[in-house]
């Protein structure tokens, strides 16, 4: 098994006035060798966007991006003709595929939207560009793991890569296992809330861990805990 953790103090920062960006890996200015990828998990930034601001339109091309709110609302619009909204409980993918352009934008003029946005490689590449999103109910997640994003299940939004997204929200002492769909897969944890401990670690809020060459991982709470555990292939 092999270990590796992404404090929260460590990450990379870009502070734009109307934007405050937490990079996990490396992005934009910031560059880190050691901290590019986990698998094939490229990008997991964790931003803040102040009221009436957002990102302009800009383009993409084969790429799985995936937004997740945790506070506030995300207005989204793309080059296929998608104009929504995005809230919290609510996840967004939108596969880039052959290439597409989007514009994000903060919902509110007054609050403060924070949101995960994670881009994954692809499995296909130049397939033709598609958004989605869902609402997934929290009490689905209690004590347990609720799939959010997955290749080939029904009741979550499909993603073009052997990638499996999942959301758990654990109270205090609880403890969840979490087994991988393929043997040779890492799992990603990031603790959106609260406090835990897994592979003999203890992680704290908006710390994270990937952990490789292992089929199963016990998550134990040291406090009422918000997770994301992703699961992707490793090359």
């Amino acid at each position: 098994m092999k270990t590796i953790t992404y404090k929260s103090n460590e990450r990379g920062q870009a502070n734009f006035g109307w934007l405050q960006s937490s990079h996990t890996f490396s992005f934009g200015q910031y560059f880190n060798p050691d901290r590019v990828n986990f698998g094939l998990l490229r990008v997991f930034n964790d931003d803040i966007v102040v009221g009436g601001a957002g990102f302009p339109t800009h383009p993409h091309d084969n790429m799985e991006i995936v937004s997740i709110p945790l506070k506030g609302a995300l207005a989204h619009l793309d080059s296929t003709g998608t104009e929504q909204v995005i809230k919290a409980d609510e996840v967004q993918i939108m596969s880039a595929g052959s290439g597409l352009t989007h514009s994000e934008y903060n919902a509110s003029k007054s609050d403060e939207v924070n949101f995960l946005q994670i881009w994954v490689f692809p499995k296909e590449k130049d397939i033709k560009p598609r958004y989605d999103q869902k609402y997934f109910s929290p009490e689905g997640r209690i004590n347990k793991i609720q799939t959010v994003v997955a290749p080939s299940d029904t009741d979550a939004l499909w993603i073009n890569q052997d990638a499996w997204f999942s959301l758990c929200d654990l109270e205090a002492s609880k403890s969840v296992k979490y087994v991988t769909n393929k043997e040779d897969h890492g799992i990603f944890t990031f603790v959106v809330e609260g406090a835990i401990e897994i592979a003999s670690e203890y992680l704290d809020k908006r710390d994270a861990i990937g952990v490789s060459g292992k089929a199963e991982i016990q998550i134990t709470s040291q406090a009422n805990s918000q997770l994301l555990i992703i699961e992707v292939p490793m090359n």
